[in-house]
C-alpha cells in the first residue's frame, strides 16, 4: 500500500477545510498556560524590587476570571498552585545566596499557602453569577476577608513567615496606605483584593453574561471603587496641612559598614571591622549628628559580656560626642552554668557609656538563631552556620536616649522583626516614639531582599504612626515618616543602596501623633476578626441564598484531546 493511501482523507471529508487550531481542540490547556504565565508575571512585577505596584490591582484577575469559567478542579488547582509556587520562588530567589535547599522549600510552600485562596475563588465565582446584588457583594467581601485570614496565618503558622503581604506591593504609594493606621496592613490587602474581583466581575459581565443596557454594570466593580476611594480619603484627612504640625526632632547619621557575611562572625576579623566602623563614624561626626546608628550584630564580639568590646564602643561615643544606637550580641551566664546569647540593640552615650538596659530580639530566625525541634533536627548544626542557640527577649519597653537636647523613647526591631505587625504595635503601645530597625541584609547579596524588607517598615510606620529609621549592614537604610512616606534613602554615587559609607539626615515628626496611638495600636487585629465574620457570612449567604440563573460559563469545561 502506498504512503498516499495511508494519508488519504476520510470519505466524505472536505479536502479544502483547514484543521482546527490547537487552541480550539485543547481550550483548557491553552487557558491553563495563559493563566499560569500571567499569574507569575503579574505577581513578580507587583512586588519590590519591581517598580510597577499598579500591577497588584490586576494580579489576581487571570485566576479569578478562569474560576468564573469553572474548569475541572484538578486542572485549576494544579495550574494555580504551580504558578504560585513558581512566582514565590522567583520573589524569594535571594535566599539562594544562603541556601538553595531553603529557597526550594520556602518558595513553593509560601506560594502554595497563598494559592489556597484561589481554590476558594474557584468555588465562589461561578456561584455568584445571576445572584441578587446583596448576595454577590457579600460573597465578594467574603473572599476579601479570606485573603486577610490567609495573610494573618502566615504571621504564626509553623513559626511564621509574613514576608510580602499584598499590601507591601504599595510601599511607594502612600496614598492607599493610610487606612493601615485603622485596620493594620490587612485593610490595604483587603481593598486590593476587592479591586481585583471588581475588575474581573465587570469583565465577565461585559463579555460572558450577555447583559444589555444598564444591566451590564457591575456592582462588584462599584463597591471596589468605593473602598478604594475610602482609602484615598484617609490620605486627605491625615496629611492635610502637615506643615503646621511638623517639628524637627534630631539629626541622625547612618553608618553602613557593608561587612561581607563570611567575615562578619569571624573573631579574627574584629580589628578590621572595628577600623571600618571607626572610619565611618568619624566621618559622620563631621556633621555633628545627635545620634549615630550602626546595624544589627555589627561586631563579632559581645558589647555586653566582652569588656574589651564595651570599652571600645564607649571610647568611640566619647570621641565623637554623640550617642550610638547599635546592634550587638549580649552574653551572660545561665542558671546551669551555660552561656546565654541574645541578639540585642544597645545605647552608648558619651558620658554615661553603655546603658544597662537594652532591647533583646523577640522573634528569632529559625535555622539562623536557633534550631527548632533540636532533639529531632540537631544534626543540622553540621550544615547550618548557627553556633549556639539564642535566647529570645520578651520586653518591648523602649530605650530612652538624649538626642537633639531632649529625651526620646526609642524602640528597636532587629532583623526581620519589622515584618511582624504585632511586634511594632506592642513597641508603640509601650511608649516608643521612634521605631529603629537594625538589620543585616548582607546575607542575600545585591538582589531584591533589601527592597522587599524595607517595604515592611513602611507598613509599620503607617500602622503605628511613628517615624521609622532603618540601618542595614548592606542594603536599605533611611527614614520613613508617620504616613509611610519615604523621606530619605541612603544612596551612593551610583544611586545604589549597597555601599560602604555614611549618610546624615534631619528627622522630623508630626506633633499630632506625639503621645497619641493609632486605632490599630489601640485595638490590634480587630480587622482580622471582622474579615473572618465577613468570610463566614458571605459564603453562608452564597450557599443558602437561592440558586442563580444558569450560565453556560458555570459549567465545568473539559479538554478535548
Amino acid at each position: 500500500m502506498s504512503s498516499e493511501a495511508n494519508t488519504a482523507a476520510p470519505a466524505g471529508a472536505d479536502p479544502y477545510r483547514e484543521a482546527p487550531a490547537y487552541w480550539q481542540t485543547h481550550p483548557v490547556r491553552v487557558q491553563a498556560l495563559a493563566v499560569a504565565v500571567l499569574t507569575v508575571l503579574l505577581a513578580v512585577a507587583s512586588f519590590p524590587p519591581g517598580t510597577m505596584p499598579e500591577f497588584a490591582y490586576a494580579m489576581l484577575v487571570p485566576g479569578i476570571f478562569w474560576a468564573y469559567l469553572r474548569p475541572a478542579f484538578r486542572v485549576y488547582a494544579l495550574t494555580i498552585l504551580g504558578s504560585q509556587a513558581v512566582a514565590w520562588t522567583i520573589l524569594l530567589s535571594w535566599l539562594s545566596e544562603v541556601s538553595w535547599v531553603g529557597l526550594l522549600i520556602l518558595g513553593p510552600f509560601t506560594g502554595v499557602w497563598i494559592g489556597l485562596w484561589y481554590l476558594l475563588a474557584w468555588w465562589t465565582m461561578p456561584r455568584m453569577v445571576g445572584r441578587p446584588t446583596p448576595v454577590r457583594l457579600a460573597a465578594m467581601l467574603g473572599l476579601c476577608g479570606a485573603w486577610v485570614l490567609i495573610e494573618w496565618t502566615r504571621t504564626w503558622f509553623l513559626g511564621g513567615f509574613p514576608w510580602l503581604p499584598l499590601s507591601a506591593s504599595q510601599w511607594q504609594r502612600p496614598s492607599v496606605l493610610q487606612v493601615a493606621a485603622y485596620t493594620g496592613a490587612w485593610g490595604v490587602s483587603f481593598v486590593l483584593v476587592a479591586v481585583n474581583i471588581g475588575f474581573t466581575a465587570y469583565a465577565h459581565r461585559l463579555f460572558r453574561e450577555g447583559e444589555k443596557g444598564l444591566r451590564r454594570r457591575s456592582q462588584e466593580f462599584f463597591l471596589a471603587l468605593f473602598l478604594l476611594l475610602v482609602c484615598l480619603s484617609f490620605l486627605v484627612q491625615d496629611t492635610h496641612d502637615r506643615g503646621r504640625y511638623t517639628e524637627p526632632l534630631f539629626q541622625v547619621s547612618f553608618v553602613q559598614p557593608n561587612i561581607p557575611q563570611n567575615e562578619k562572625w569571624d573573631p579574627a576579623r574584629a580589628p578590621a571591622i572595628r577600623e571600618v566602623l571607626e572610619r565611618g563614624t568619624e566621618a559622620a561626626s563631621l556633621a555633628q549628628p545627635d545620634l549615630v546608628l550602626w546595624p544589627e550584630a555589627v561586631l563579632p564580639l559581645a558589647v555586653r559580656g566582652d569588656a574589651g568590646a564595651r570599652a571600645w564602643v564607649e571610647e568611640v561615643s566619647r570621641r565623637i560626642g554623640s550617642p550610638l544606637l547599635l546592634g550587638s550580641i549580649a552574653t551572660e551566664p545561665g542558671p546551669d552554668g551555660e552561656v546565654l546569647y541574645q541578639n540585642g540593640a544597645f545605647v552608648v552615650e558619651p558620658i554615661n557609656g553603655l546603658q544597662p538596659r537594652f532591647y533583646a530580639k523577640r522573634r528569632l530566625v529559625p535555622f539562623g538563631e536557633y534550631i527548632p525541634l533540636e532533639g529531632l533536627l540537631g544534626w543540622l548544626r553540621k550544615v547550618v552556620p548557627i553556633g549556639e542557640n539564642f535566647t529570645p527577649g520578651d520586653d518591648p519597653v523602649p530605650i530612652v536616649l538624649t538626642a537633639g537636647g531632649r529625651p526620646i523613647a526609642v524602640t528597636a526591631l532587629i532583623c526581620f522583626e519589622d515584618t511582624y505587625p504585632g511586634l511594632a504595635r506592642d513597641s508603640a503601645a509601650f511608649g516608643g516614639q521612634v521605631l529603629v530597625v537594625l538589620t543585616n541584609d548582607g546575607w542575600f547579596g545585591e538582589r531584591g531582599a533589601a527592597y522587599q524588607h524595607a517595604a515592611h517598615s513602611v507598613l509599620r510606620a503607617v500602622e503605628t504612626r511613628r517615624p521609622v529609621l532603618r540601618i542595614g549592614n548592606a542594603g536599605w537604610s533611611g527614614w520613613i515618616d508617620e504616613f509611610g512616606i519615604i523621606r530619605y534613602t541612603a544612596l551612593d554615587d551610583r544611586e545604589s543602596v549597597y555601599f560602604r559609607g555614611t549618610r546624615t539626615a534631619n528627622i522630623s515628626r508630626d506633633l499630632r501623633w506625639v503621645n497619641q496611638e493609632s486605632l490599630y495600636v489601640r485595638r490590634g487585629d480587630w480587622f482580622v476578626g471582622a474579615s473572618a465574620g465577613l468570610c463566614l457570612f458571605g459564603f453562608m449567604l452564597l450557599k443558602t441564598g437561592g440558586a442563580g440563573r444558569r450560565q453556560d460559563s458555570a459549567a465545568p469545561e473539559t479538554d478535548v484531546s
